[in-house]
């Protein structure tokens, strides 16, 4: 418990102050939520689309469409904080830190579920009857660095990507970007004046949309082999995170810890790309 010391009254004063960190989930928010799931995988069944026949002759035979139908595979996993702190360090302190030790483990629980989406956005999704078949995004929906960052001809593409699926265009779309993606769409060449004062509103946070796709900002985003950044692009309904158990907390004094105090949360996810024509990855070169 040496961290703590740091907030001892003698050194530090009267408040715990969070240092900096992204507070909670950014991307919880931009997807497809289903709770209540039990087990250790869930199964989502799905339909593709089917073409209508065109009736040709009087009392024709009914014609029968095989619907194809599939499903998607998502795992659980569950995660757990815990952090203790013994009753010495609370008589050195003028405030009761059980609340900025739940905070904080809020935060990084928020944080983990960032995680988990970004990498089913781009991972492997599995699908097949036992949910056995595994499906990478394929070539089609990557678009490649080109010795460049983020610019308003790889916007422009992955709409069009999307838009070429006939993804809903009434349905949220999102990307999420590093800081730098922002700072290079006002240094690109194709931005016009119209465009470039869009994007300048985006940077200083006067808006957070541009060119039909709503901007999270996240620096936990994954680099390839090249370090360039990859920047993902999706439709909500897209992207899917499962909950078996969604945030829970207990503050308990533990009797086999000198009777310190715990402060304990947990919860139990899973998530899973849904639709490989509703996600775009976008190579960026930072």
């Amino acid at each position: 418990m040496g961290i703590i010391t740091t907030a001892f009254v003698k050194q530090f004063g009267s408040n715990v102050e969070q240092l900096v960190q992204q507070k909670g989930s950014r991307i919880r928010g931009a997807c497809r939520i289903e709770s209540g799931i039990t087990g250790e995988e869930a199964y989502f069944d799905q339909l593709g689309a089917t073409a209508a026949v065109q009736k040709t002759t009087r009392n024709a035979d009914t014609p029968l469409i095989k619907s194809d139908h599939q499903r998607r595979r998502v795992s659980m996993y569950d995660y757990e904080w815990a952090d203790l702190i013994d009753k010495e360090d609370r008589l050195k302190m003028l405030i009761d830190p059980e609340s900025s030790y739940a905070t904080s483990a809020a935060w990084a629980m928020g944080r983990a579920i960032d995680d988990s989406l970004i990498a089913s956005l781009s991972g492997t999704a599995y699908t097949g009857k036992a949910g056995g078949t595994a499906v990478p995004l394929g070539a089609g929906q990557k678009i490649v660095v080109g010795a460049a960052g983020l610019t308003i001809a790889k916007l422009i593409e992955a709409k069009e990507i999307l838009d070429l699926a006939d993804c809903d265009p009434d349905e949220p779309r999102y990307i999420a970007v590093s800081p730098k993606q922002i700072s290079d769409l006002l240094a690109t060449t194709e931005v016009t004046s119209a465009d470039y004062n869009m994007v300048r509103a985006l940077v200083q946070g006067k808006v957070n949309s541009y060119m039909g796709f709503e901007f999270i900002i996240s620096n936990r985003l994954a680099v390839d082999g090249s370090n360039d950044r990859l920047c993902p692009v999706w439709v909500k309904s897209g992207l899917l995170l499962g909950i078996a158990a969604d945030i829970k907390s207990e503050i308990d004094r533990r009797s086999d810890k000198s009777y310190a105090t715990q402060v304990y949360l947990c919860m139990g996810i899973g998530s899973t790309r849904m639709e490989e024509d509703k996600i775009v990855e976008i190579a960026c070169n930072e």
